[in-house]
């Protein structure tokens, strides 16, 4: 990434809230704009002084219409501040801050908030083609006959069985597939066994709850809801996640054949999360106090069906083009969509077929130091609202460099339909 240094100012997250039973207690606006509402307060400069809001989400609602510039404006930037909305699936948040280096490094910017969101427990139930087919037809009846008529023409099973919003969601549209179909496909490929799949689960709860416990969560702002209850923490990481507990679970995207449970997977989550990037003459400006920098950015694509081996290929280029190896990467933050899918990723890069077959490289690149990886849990535990992940890991990222004192780290996240992204940070000393 030639051009202007892209520095990193600060960031902040919500709490990551597992859905439970119904909708969350906040809308994905309510969640971007109390994080932002906090990062925003602690700064030297105004949110009028901003030169653009972009936000990243998967799954706006209906009347969340360009939730960026919603924000934005709830933000207090003011009418004249641009804000705007990407989404590119589970790297929607990492997009925000691709699209945020990109103006910034050609001069449109020089000082933009950016982020990601998702309220994935009020992700809608939609009637079927054939319920709406007959709402449509009672609208074009005229009297009470017609209308009753046309009412006793209801089969009740239409009206019962609603599509889940959320699973269409999750469905490659190409492939047909449920992501956590991909993730069994390369279990099945790099023979990755039930067992192990749940040990990489109960190491991410133990990794998150020793990240906690131990201070290193300090991105995240508390959320109030209305009735002032107070939400401080991620609610999905579990104490007691061991591996008795996660054998009682069956497998769920293919219950005959599969290895793939609830657990072993990342949860369905709300949350947010935004970084303010900067240019060198943004941080002098306003005497900024950096995190550090972001160096470079890939994406990358792949079969859809095997769309958790993004990181592999978004990565690599990274690491070719700064003449790095895996362990030359101080610190590592790998999106955990799935356990399958983050060991898949190890195994790709252990294999001298792949490696050749499918990155054009001479031999298998080896494999990311356990002690490099995730080192603070990843979304197994605390969860992967879509749209916020990407911004989160590069944040995250940033504060395990900072407080490890090291350098160099490399934020990637795998995307529905059949792409990778990654970015390439070094931490300010």
């Amino acid at each position: 990434m030639g051009g202007r240094t892209i520095y990193v100012v600060d960031g902040a997250r919500t709490p990551f809230l597992k859905a439970q039973k119904g909708p969350g207690p906040f809308a994905a606006s309510d969640l971007a704009t109390q994080a932002g509402r906090a990062l925003l307060l602690r700064q030297p400069f105004l949110p009028s002084d901003l030169d653009e809001v972009i936000l990243g989400c998967a799954a706006p609602s209906p009347d969340e219409t360009n939730i960026g510039r919603m924000v934005a404006l709830r933000l207090g930037c003011g009418e004249k501040v641009p804000g705007w909305t990407v989404m590119r699936n589970c790297a929607s948040g990492m997009q925000a801050l691709d699209s945020a280096i990109a103006n910034i490094q050609c001069g449109r910017a020089e000082l933009v908030l950016a982020g990601g969101v998702d309220a994935l427990s009020r992700a809608p139930l939609l009637y079927s083609d054939t319920m709406v087919r007959w709402f449509a037809g009672m609208m074009s009846m005229r009297t009470a006959g017609q209308k009753l008529g046309h009412f006793l023409k209801l089969k009740p099973g239409a009206l019962l069985s609603p599509v889940i919003g959320l699973m269409k969601g999750l469905t490659d549209p190409v492939v047909g597939l449920l992501m956590g179909q991909t993730a069994e496909n390369l279990a099945w490929k790099f023979g990755i066994t039930r067992q192990q799949m749940d040990e990489f689960a109960v190491r991410s709860h133990q990794r998150a709850l020793a990240g906690r416990q131990a201070g290193h969560l300090g991105e995240i702002v508390p959320l109030v809801d209305g009735n002032g209850k107070v939400y401080a923490e991620d609610d999905g990481v579990r104490a007691d996640a061991s591996m008795a507990g996660m054998a009682k679970l069956k497998p769920f995207f293919d219950k005959k054949y599969g290895n793939i449970t609830a657990a072993n997977s990342s949860q369905i989550t709300d949350g947010a999360a935004w970084l303010i990037l900067a240019s060198e003459e943004a941080v002098k400006k306003w005497n900024l106090k950096p995190l550090g920098k972001i160096v470079d950015s890939q994406w990358a694509g792949l079969d859809p069906a095997q769309m958790g081996l993004g990181p592999v290929h978004a990565s690599t280029p990274i690491l070719q083009r700064h003449g790095l190896g895996l362990n030359d990467i101080d610190a590592w933050e790998l999106n955990e969509a799935f356990a399958a899918q983050v060991m898949g990723c190890q195994a790709a890069w252990q294999s001298d077929e792949y490696c050749r077959e499918q990155l054009g490289l001479p031999a298998a690149l080896g494999a990311i130091d356990e002690n490099k990886l995730n080192v603070d849990g990843g979304a197994v535990a605390i969860g992967h609202p879509v749209g916020a992940s990407g911004a989160r890991i590069v944040l995250h990222l940033l504060h395990v460099l900072r407080r490890q004192k090291a350098r160099r780290g490399i934020a990637t996240i795998c995307i529905g339909g059949g792409l990778g992204g990654a970015m390439l940070v070094e931490a300010e000393s």
